[in-house]
């Protein structure tokens, strides 16, 4: 493992319903498949149906958004969505666009200047961050943290926590604030950043290895030298398994093994898409596209919750106070330089692009999260996703009335369809709150909450 990358171990598993495949340096679990499992197992599931879990994931953006194509127009549910939210119509029925929350925390309260690194430390903790660029920092357990400590012995992982800029944690990255907070929004604890992991490979690696240390490095390098998959690996398992199931579990199977090589295939093809040794900052495996890069990414999001790997999960879209340029979308400035847009219209219309590409990859989440059935539901209607930044105006710098999303089912608590407007500032931290409590995760109080955010379950 990488030393950015955290997938935390959950620890010891209770005897539970869930199957694996196994062979040299692997171990892919599968998503529940009732008709493989052993009789008196599949009896207990018969006398007391398993709910599906329900997941949550939480998307940080960069620099604010243009907000006049942002903010729907109207509340309830008769919006129509804006220029820039306008990828996400396929799945318009299952979104809550939620105007007016706000991050306090993410002001100055005179500290000065670095409105971006706190927007990163705050967005999930609630916490304003010591203004420190060396040793002292300190900000709050994030919420994806809360969670899954509460979770841990549920899954393989207790948490996920993906990124798809690179960024150090020493030294100062903003006005005296440590890069610490601008490059990661999971606090484990006030003072340790959780990390991220930023290459899909090792990730993947990290998700579906098996056994010893020694025995995962075998693996990889028996595939790599013969070109093969890691379901070369447990083909013998499969096979067994296959046996067992019936014809719908088989085709789930089927389905499920389709996806894992997808994902091998496209980190290694095609060669010139990948940045590899000749640029030792970005190993192999590390999209030189950014769409490729964070559609890797979201699915190997959707893999992890597939097959109940994990429940939570983080990804930054880019790093607070990115300069990262999108050429791929016509638009070669750097993304901070341009939040600085002074109102001129070339730089707003530039910011919207952006905007509405970050967007973009969201839709390809929502589309393959909605794809995954779940008995009579889907992935995302067991699921809630959070998109969204801690800075409203990347000109301004302000952190109210934040541009928030959430998207998903959340198992049957959350209804979408709808733009909420709330009384601003009300603390994004509710939100949080009641995010958890819809888990099933006893909490009193998260950051600044003042209480569980209202009107987001079915009326």
């Amino acid at each position: 493992m990488s030393r950015s990358t955290r997938l935390r171990s959950a620890g010891p598993r209770p005897a539970d319903r869930r199957l694996f495949l196994r062979g040299l340096g692997a171990s892919i679990a599968l998503p529940m498949l009732e008709s493989g499992l052993p009789r008196e197992v599949r009896a207990a599931a018969a006398a007391s149906p398993p709910k599906p879990p329900v997941r949550m994931a939480f998307l940080f953006v960069p620099n604010g958004v243009h907000l006049p194509e942002w903010k729907p127009a109207a509340c309830g549910s008769a919006f129509e969505l804006p220029p820039i939210l306008q990828p996400l119509a396929a799945h318009r029925q299952k979104l809550l666009v939620l105007s007016g929350l706000a991050q306090d925390a993410g002001f100055a309260h005179g500290d000065g200047p670095g409105d971006h690194a706190r927007a990163a430390a705050t967005f999930l903790t609630g916490v304003h961050p010591v203004k420190t660029d060396g040793r002292g920092i300190r900000a709050g357990i994030s919420v994806d943290q809360v969670a899954a400590d509460a979770l841990r012995h549920a899954t393989r992982f207790a948490s996920l926590e993906l990124g798809l800029e690179a960024g150090r944690n020493a030294g100062g990255c903003d006005s005296g604030y440590s890069c610490a907070y601008s490059n990661n929004i999971s606090w484990r604890t006030p003072t340790t950043p959780s990390g991220k992991e930023i290459n899909p490979r090792l990730v993947f690696e990290r998700l579906f290895g098996g056994g010893v240390a020694v025995e995962r490095a075998q693996s990889q390098a028996k595939r790599d030298a013969e070109r093969r998959s890691i379901l070369d690996l447990v083909q013998d398992d499969a096979r067994t398994l296959q046996r067992r199931l019936a014809s719908r579990d088989r085709q789930k199977l089927d389905e499920y093994l389709t996806s894992v090589r997808e994902i091998e295939v496209r980190m290694e093809r095609p060669a010139g898409a990948l940045l590899d040794d000749d640029a030792p900052a970005a190993p192999r495996g590390i999209p030189a596209d950014y769409g490729q890069h964070a559609r890797l990414m979201a699915d190997l999001i959707v893999l992890a919750f597939r097959a109940d790997l994990t429940r939570v999960a983080t990804l930054m879209m880019a790093n607070a106070g990115s300069g990262l340029a999108y050429p791929q979308i016509g638009v070669r400035e750097g993304h901070h330089n341009l939040s600085h847009h002074q109102n001129r219209p070339e730089n707003l219309q530039r910011i919207a692009q952006i905007n509405r590409y970050h967007v973009e990859q969201l839709a390809y989440l929502l589309t393959r999260l909605d794809a995954v059935r779940e008995g009579e539901q889907s992935l995302l209607d067991n699921a809630m996703i959070v998109y969204g930044s801690s800075l409203s105006d990347g000109d301004r710098h302000n952190h109210d009335d934040l541009p928030i999303l959430l998207a998903g089912g959340g198992g049957g608590r959350v209804a979408g369809g709808r733009h909420l407007q709330f009384e601003n500032p009300t603390p994004l931290m509710n939100l949080y709150l009641r995010m958890l409590h819809v888990a099933g995760i006893d909490a009193e109080r998260l950051g600044d909450s003042t209480g569980p955010l209202p009107d987001i379950a079915p009326a």
